[in-house]
């Protein structure tokens, strides 16, 4: 009897699909179960495509490349449709795609196989678990997008692992998950869920060799089946003694592979009997190729972490050693992406003098260019100051350096490639830590601010140049003023201020607010400073959760994260009563607030600098009337200095005494002799009006010539009794 007779008793037919030629050939049987007369036919692709329903014929391609990649048979379950649309049965179609390769050089594949009527599954089978369509259809579709979203936002190995122990797959739940990792020539367990401690032991560490179904994966790449106990002991009999004891009757071990490359295996075993169908072989593929992409991601995530904490740590310097009478506190949050690294920097320098330098800096630029600029201009300021060089003059050969290390880049560099030459903002501070004297040098960089040690913030303006590394030859003039005892310097780069969205001024703004509203704690009697130094921790931290919200930059969460730019803060305390980092007195004398500001004949946009200072310095003052006056007073006062001499206008007020019976004394000093006098300006006079000003507002005034200038100076006395919230 021939095969085609036997196989027609059994109701099964033979058919050969060439997708080469598109012509399908079919027997007899197999022409009867596509609803066709029942003898041998050669017929087009289009003519039996009609007789599939749709939705099944578009399952076709995927279990075909399944078959291919898996080198297995292609199952599918179909149903055959008549001329009027209706479903006539449903077939099994069983087939070897063998690859061929046309003359023009394209890959194409035959199919050679059975095709045979079946009924329908029965409840309590796996199979009933496995049709192509219906609500396993959609329940596959729902669970591969959860489970991609899920694998998608894992942002560790860890994180990997437990999402893929979380996943529920539709219709065959798996009871244990393993994922092994390869590692030259051996496997080992990284990862597992639904075994006890210890049960991984005998699969920590295995060679490739082994005669193990996860070694054979890796091995030839490609996945393993196995639906019974005794497909596994016919197979693995070495390794089934270890896995009889887990009381599973079905495994599926499936290549990790990206790009290629097989990084390892993944093991899925079930309790309940499997046969491991075309749909959940493909639902198997499908979740170990993302778990791949994940783990690989990760891997590069956690690559991209360890090298960005070695720079971070290699290029940020440690604060110390410890200064008598001084506490510090600083932070670095690099920019959200990428590598978080960037061109933020500060430091802390012992000098020759015995004295210390704090210096916070910023490279343009938030790429690993940034970065090594950054890491070398550090270096650069560290040597020129422990020279023993002036502030001015470590800015001065600190520019010099840049430019001349941009310019040779761009020789060996694509400067459009590379964004062209960098530049650098910087702020240098010389610490006297006995007198509190801060000799200041700025290049481009926002000023320092002063909490004073009644809480009232002000932005202390300095003196400055040019950004570093713009022109090379580049004077930075020196403010000098004093650090009071108990007043805070808070240095800082533009991204605590700008970020988020706000401007130079209302970042400023939020700053203030926490300065302002973080209330000093006294120190505990420790004489190390221990809980000074822990308050002003606590305010660095503070400023820091003011740009992004508490903690968004290091776990994810419903806060946004706002690192559009680095962060870089430095907190210099001189220790002393009521300000949380020295020892209390019992009876503290309510503190002076002073301010001291010069306003340059070639800089007259500073005398907006100098109102707002002095409304700052104001800004709980009882009387706004008074406030008024002040500002007013001291615009008049050194807009005539810029008028009417060739010098420079200093700027120094005091608010003094308890509130509400404080006094404000203003001095403007110049070098010129020349006294002030009083005129009779005409109503259409745009100037002489200074003298009048003075005697209509002030409570004194009066002008004291010195050496070689004058001094003309204002008292304002608070008349009023501030409101009791203003007490509280």
């Amino acid at each position: 009897m021939r095969t085609e007779d036997v196989l027609a008793a059994i109701a099964t037919g033979l058919w050969r699909w060439d997708n080469t030629s598109g012509k399908v050939t079919l027997d007899g049987e197999a022409a009867r179960l596509l609803g066709l007369p029942a003898e041998p036919v050669v017929l087009p692709e289009v003519a039996v495509r009609s007789r599939f329903h749709p939705v099944d014929w578009n399952e076709i391609n995927a279990i075909i490349t399944l078959a291919v990649a898996e080198d297995t048979l292609a199952e599918a379950r179909l149903r055959i449709m008549d001329e009027d649309g209706r479903v006539l049965r449903t077939v099994r179609s069983r087939s070897k795609p063998l690859e061929r390769r046309t003359p023009d050089g394209r890959v194409d594949f035959e199919l050679i196989g059975t095709l045979q009527e079946i009924a329908e599954p029965q409840p309590g089978t796996t199979a009933a678990h496995t049709p192509i369509t219906g609500d396993w259809r959609r329940s596959r579709e729902a669970f591969l997008l959860d489970a991609g979203r899920a694998l998608a936002e894992a942002r560790s190995t860890s994180e990997v692992l437990r999402v893929a122990a979380s996943l529920s797959m539709p219709g065959f739940n798996p009871d244990g998950l393993a994922v092994f990792g390869v590692e030259g020539d051996r496997l080992s367990v990284i990862g597992h869920h639904g075994h006890g401690p210890g049960d991984e032991g005998p699969f920590t560490d295995m060679e490739r060799e082994t005669d193990y179904p996860a070694a054979e994966v890796v091995r030839t790449g490609r996945a393993i089946y196995l639906s019974t106990p005794e497909d596994y002991k016919r197979r693995f009999p070495a390794a089934w003694a270890l896995a009889q004891r887990f009381g599973r009757v079905s495994w599926a071990f499936l290549p990790l592979i990206v790009a290629g490359r097989t990084m390892g295996a993944w093991m899925a075993a079930f309790k309940h009997p499997v046969s491991f169908s075309p749909d959940e072989r493909s639902v198997l593929t499908t979740v170990a190729r993302m778990l791949a992409q994940a783990l690989q991601r990760a891997g590069v995530a956690e690559s991209e972490r360890e090298l960005t904490t070695g720079l971070q740590r290699s290029m940020m310097p440690q604060l110390g050693p410890e200064v008598p009478g001084m506490t510090i506190a600083a932070r670095y949050v690099p920019t959200g992406g990428g590598l978080q690294v960037g061109g933020d920097w500060y430091d802390m320098i012992p000098l020759p003098s015995g004295r210390f330098a704090l210096v916070i800096g910023d490279v343009q630029g938030h790429d690993v260019r940034a970065a090594g600029l950054m890491g070398q201009l550090r270096i650069a300021v560290r040597a020129y100051a422990s020279e023993g060089h002036r502030p001015d003059a470590v800015l001065s050969r600190a520019s010099r350096f840049l430019a001349g290390l941009c310019s040779s880049q761009e020789r060996e560099e694509d400067a459009a490639q590379d964004g062209g030459p960098r530049f650098a903002t910087c702020l240098y501070v010389e610490c006297d830590p006995e007198t509190g004297m801060l000799e200041v040098a700025r290049a481009g960089h926002p000023d320092p601010a002063v909490r004073m040690t009644d809480g009232t913030v002000l932005m202390r303006p300095t003196a400055g140049g040019l950004p570093l590394g713009i022109i090379p030859d580049t004077d930075y003039p020196t403010t000098r003023f004093v650090l009071e005892p108990g007043e805070t310097m808070m240095l800082c780069t533009d991204g605590l201020i700008e970020t988020g969205g706000h401007d130079h001024d209302t970042g400023w703004a939020r700053l203030r607010a926490i300065l302002e509203t973080e209330p000093p704690e006294p120190a505990g009697g420790d004489a190390s400073g221990g809980a000074g130094s822990a308050h002003l921790e606590r305010m660095a931290d503070l400023l820091v959760q003011a740009v992004h919200g508490p903690s968004s930059h290091h776990t994810t969460g419903p806060l946004v994260d706002r690192r559009e730019d680095d962060i870089a803060v430095v907190l210099l305390c001189r220790e002393g009563s009521d300000c949380g980092c020295g020892t209390t007195d019992a009876h503290p004398a309510r503190p002076a607030r002073r301010t001291m500001l010069t306003v340059a004949q070639a800089e007259p946009g500073r005398i907006a600098g100098a109102r707002r200072q002095i409304r700052e310095l104001l800004h709980d003052w009882a009387d706004d009337d008074q406030v008024d006056s002040a500002v007013l007073m001291v615009s008049e006062m050194v807009t005539n200095v810029l008028v009417h001499t060739d010098g420079d206008a200093l700027l120094v007020a005091e608010a003094a005494g308890d509130l509400g019976t404080r006094r404000l004394r203003v001095e403007v000093a110049d070098g010129s002799d020349e006294l002030p006098h009083k005129r009779q300006p005409g109503e259409m006079a745009s100037s002489g009006r200074g003298v009048l000003l003075m005697e209509m507002l002030a409570d004194d005034w009066g002008v004291d010539p010195r050496g070689e200038g004058k001094s003309i100076w204002f008292e304002l006395h608070e008349r009023s009794k501030p409101d009791a919230d203003a007490l509280d």
